[in-house]
């Protein structure tokens, strides 16, 4: 005798369970023709009589209607075929090698928004087909993500039917940290971080240290992410969930809010009135300096802001919100453009290759107002950058801006246990890093 073993789903198990219970706990009622035992027990059941057993109907049709859920769920199993998308493929292409016209194309394209992601196929990735006995494409299969696959299937109508298989992502938490040796980017390569962590990064201490100008070999940097798997394979990194920063033997330090924000440990937002750079730079050519030898006019010339240099086209933003209040070209300054950020504060960006903004335009923080250039009286593209406080230039790098709103008292109370243990966990993390040289 051959004993087959089904697996029941835990929704139905916890259904089925539930019906033994309730059975269980049923009183059997006898028949109307069943009589009493001789010792009067009326809890005593007869040998060979048949009883009514109480179950509820609607339970049942809820077990039948689960049943009949998933096997609506359940996609037919066919033999897939693989095709591999080349250089140069299209899917009218892959879909003749896989024997399918280009109606059935046609068709699928036009089936719904699922099946329209086909047309972004690249290079590398797999169509898997399987063929009805008439010929036609019975099921496509697409991997879109190491999450998510794309099938579509043939029903009995002769129309498609699309659905995504979703795996479930488990995500842990990682940590790595190092010490500039270099530069940030390359230390950061090195400490096993993405570019894109690497710009992250930057980006949460972008109001404090201008990575430009203020980054010193010996520096140390901590983060905590969060890490992402897929049936026990890694699939990538996620968000940063709390990050250092030594800069110069000060300690800079952020963890991430319920609110998606980055706090200081003292609760307060890194998000500043000012960002400290307002380019993506590649190095600086010159930093403030009240006594520099101008480098066309070889005189001693006030140079009252920094000189980011960095490649044509690279875009310039605003440091902070504010207003326009000039965006013009000149024959020293070249095309420029000044922005008013209340009544204080005032910024400044010469030589650029273009200008995006107009006069009287209000900006915000980080949006692009031009790009870097060489116009004006230069010796190569950079941007000129200038901070001027009530009408006195100061140095950018060093000038005392605004601080930042703190969290509320609620918010705080639920915020500085967490910060407290993640400030913990990023010291243990700098000082084993220490042990291991």
């Amino acid at each position: 005798m051959v004993h087959v073993v089904h697996k029941i789903p835990k929704k139905h198990k916890l259904l089925i369970l539930g019906l033994v219970s309730a059975i269980a706990a049923l009183t059997l009622i006898p028949s109307e023709k069943a009589t009493a035992s001789k010792d009067n027990n009326a809890d005593a059941l007869e040998i060979g009589k048949r009883y009514e057993l109480q179950v509820k109907v609607d339970d049942i049709e809820q077990l039948t209607e689960l049943n009949s859920q998933e096997d609506a769920a359940k996609l037919p199993e066919y033999d897939l075929i693989d095709f591999k998308v080349k250089n140069g493929d299209n899917l009218a292409l892959i879909f003749k090698r896989a024997g399918f016209n280009a109606q059935t194309v046609h068709k699928l394209l036009n089936t719904n928004a699922e099946t329209r992601k086909l047309t972004k196929i690249h290079p590398g990735e797999i169509l898997s087909f399987a063929t009805a006995e008439d010929g036609s494409l019975a099921q496509l299969r697409y991997v879109i993500s190491k999450t998510d696959t794309l099938f579509v299937t043939l029903n009995d109508e002769g129309n498609y039917d699309t659905s995504i298989d979703s795996k479930e992502i488990e995500t842990l938490t990682a940590s790595t940290g190092g010490e500039i040796t270099n530069s940030f980017w390359t230390s950061g390569i090195a400490a096993g971080l993405s570019e894109r962590q690497i710009m992250n990064f930057a980006d949460i201490f972008g109001w404090d240290v201008d990575f430009a100008n203020d980054i010193r070999k010996g520096d140390q940097f901590g983060l905590i992410y969060e890490s992402h798997y897929v049936d026990g394979e890694f699939i990538g990194t996620g968000k940063i969930i709390a990050a250092e920063f030594i800069n110069q033997g000060q300690r800079y330090a952020a963890i991430r809010h319920s609110d998606d924000t980055f706090y200081t440990p003292e609760g307060r937002s890194m998000k500043k009135a000012f960002l400290r750079a307002p380019v993506n730079f590649k190095y600086i050519s010159s930093s403030f300096n009240p006594r520099r030898l101008h480098p066309v006019t070889k005189t001693v010339k006030p140079h009252n802001g920094i000189d980011y240099a960095a490649r044509t086209g690279t875009p310039v933003v605003s440091s902070g919100n504010g207003k326009v209040i000039k965006s013009g070209y000149s024959k020293y300054n070249g095309n420029y453009v000044f922005i008013s950020h209340g009544t204080q504060y005032v910024t400044k960006y010469l030589h650029l290759n273009k200008r995006a903004v107009k006069t009287g335009q209000k900006v915000k923080q980080g949006q692009k107002i031009g790009t870097v250039g060489a116009t004006g009286r230069v010796t190569g593209a950079h941007l000129h950058y200038e901070f001027l406080v009530n009408g006195v230039h100061r140095n950018p790098k060093t000038v005392k801006l605004p601080k930042s709103e703190p969290l509320p008292r609620a918010e705080l109370a639920k915020f500085k246990p967490i910060a407290d243990n993640f400030l913990a966990q990023l010291e243990r993390n700098r000082e084993l890093q220490v042990a291991l040289k």
